[in-house]
């Protein structure tokens, strides 16, 4: 996994509760191999109309928004079954962080295990950005894992709350396996003293 100290980028907004893992990633596309680019079918179905053609009202159909790094989303974000292909297709895309006052329990898990960003914040404030994002297409946002901050050039500057194991894992770029091997001193040590 790629370590997370600090990003600046395009945020994308996703202004729909409740937007869940089949929105982000339609199931037909479950079946595909993990070396395909998932990140070709997020938001398949709210990017095309029914007839194939691009939907032009969705944000991350506008040139704008396509370089986007941080998803700002309503309440209840990726929610529904427990499909990690949705992280995978944020993660393919090159998203690395979600903003949300809520998202939905196995996806914050298979999101932490995969170095993408769970950021929670309350929804007044999330309104806001995405009011704020909608307004100014292509706004950069900062999200500071160190700080533990998300702001914008202007200095709108909101803390956020983060699991230490988690924080850890993500600055240095760790996976389970990757922590655990971190620990093989103290492992080591737990078995020489256990077996005497």
């Amino acid at each position: 996994m790629e370590p997370f100290v600090r990003l600046d980028a395009v945020a994308l907004p996703i202004a729909r509760p409740n937007c869940d893992t089949d929105q982000i990633l339609p199931a037909r596309y479950l079946q595909k191999p993990r070396s395909d680019d998932f990140g070709a079918y997020l938001f398949r179905d709210l990017r095309d109309r029914a007839d194939g053609a691009e939907n032009e009202s969705f944000a991350l159909n506008q040139p704008a928004y396509r370089p986007a790094r941080i998803v700002v989303a309503k309440e209840n974000f990726a929610c529904g079954s427990s499909r990690e292909h949705a992280v995978w297709a944020l993660y393919d895309y090159g998203v690395r962080a979600v903003i949300a006052p809520s998202v939905g329990d196995i996806f914050a898990s298979n999101a932490a295990k995969n170095g993408l960003l769970t950021v929670l914040l309350p929804a007044d404030v999330v309104d806001g950005l995405i009011d704020r994002i909608a307004a100014e297409p292509g706004l950069h946002v900062t999200v500071d894992l160190e700080a533990q901050t998300v702001s914008t050039a202007d200095g709108d500057t909101h803390a956020f709350s983060i699991d230490a194991y988690l924080k850890r894992c993500l600055l240095e770029g760790l996976d389970e396996l990757g922590f655990t091997l971190t620990q093989m001193e103290r492992i080591e040590a737990f078995e020489r003293d256990y077996a005497s």
